[in-house]
């Protein structure tokens, strides 16, 4: 199966932007979809990228510009709701279903598709989590035959300007108090932003890997504890961890999940009720072997960064 183009949804994410890299490296093309291109013009400094902004639930107007399209990425994901109470099903449910519609329209045949470790339509502990389930089994369904899907479904992704340690870097520098962490003991397999593109880009053309649906891990399992202990050490700081127990760690999700951005809410405390980590890690099924955050975390953590990051603060930034 020959990939020279394909349409990214979610491509000026984290993980897009990482995996178009990647592609441009393979010489296929990307058409990504955006809903402000201004925004993201480094992208069309690269080869073979093209931005567009496009409405995936506007089939009609769409669909004329994928043709040339081998392959759909569907990338997109949210982890809080905000204020709309139907962000989780219209952003992994109806957005799914919109791409599946496109690709029926368009004729293209391959998706390929982010879902999450732990998703689950039926036994999925939060709306982030079921829903995802419930828009992976809806990219599987076989009412679309002719439409081959993939999905990839990872433990927290880390990488420079990840979500995760980055996170928790900002927080630490500016928390000298003791730092209350809820659900200490959940565990998490952290897998490199490389290694999830490596996995796109090899499935891509793989036959066999038709209608698969892959587990993807780091090499090690820690504790939320032990990273963000971890990621105090890359900082130089030295903070004490208030491990909060379940009661104190569902207060702590209630009262920051009113505030502005929720940086923390009762559904992101429902996800941690469950480890994510891998039984079996399909990574090592696609000949990937998987990175250890030694490998990469301290290069974009280190003293210098933790200098930056009390600048900006200083600054007000």
């Amino acid at each position: 199966m020959k990939i020279s183009k394909v349409c990214i949804l979610g491509g000026s994410g984290f993980v897009g932007r990482n995996l178009i890299s990647k592609l441009v490296s393979k010489g296929i093309q990307s058409l990504v979809l955006t809903r402000s291109p201004p925004q993201h013009k480094d992208l069309q400094v690269l080869p073979g990228v093209q931005l567009l902004a496009a409405n995936i639930f506007d089939t009609k107007t769409i669909v004329p510009h994928l043709a040339g399209c081998d392959a759909f990425i569907n990338l997109v994901g949210i982890l809080n709701e905000g204020s709309n109470k139907q962000g989780f099903k219209q952003a992994h449910v109806a957005l799914v279903d919109a791409v599946i519609k496109a690709c029926r329209t368009a004729g293209i045949s391959r998706l390929l598709h982010m879902s999450a470790l732990n998703a689950n339509q039926d036994q999925g502990p939060s709306r982030y989590l079921f829903t995802k389930g419930e828009g992976e089994n809806l990219a599987h369904k076989p009412s679309h035959p002719h439409i081959n899907v993939t999905s990839f479904c990872p433990s927290v992704i880390f990488g420079a300007n990840d979500s995760f340690f980055n996170r928790f870097a900002d927080l630490l520098t500016l928390a000298p108090i003791p730092f209350p962490l809820a659900c200490p003991d959940t565990r998490f397999a952290p897998i490199y932003v490389g290694d999830v593109a490596d996995a796109f880009i090899h499935t891509l053309t793989h036959h066999d890997t038709f209608g698969r649906r892959f587990n993807l891990c780091g090499p090690r399992v820690f504790t939320l504890e032990a990273l963000v202990n971890y990621t105090a050490q890359q900082l130089g700081l030295k903070r004490k961890i208030v491990r909060l127990n379940d009661r104190a760690s569902r207060l702590q999700a209630e009262i920051l999940g009113r505030m502005p951005g929720q940086p923390f809410s009762i559904d992101n405390y429902l996800s941690l009720q469950v480890d994510s980590v891998c039984q079996h890690n399909d990574l090592l099924d696609l000949g990937i072997a998987p990175t250890d955050i030694n490998d990469i975390v301290p290069l974009y953590l280190g003293l210098t960064q933790r200098q930056q990051r009390l600048s900006r603060w200083r600054q007000g930034g």
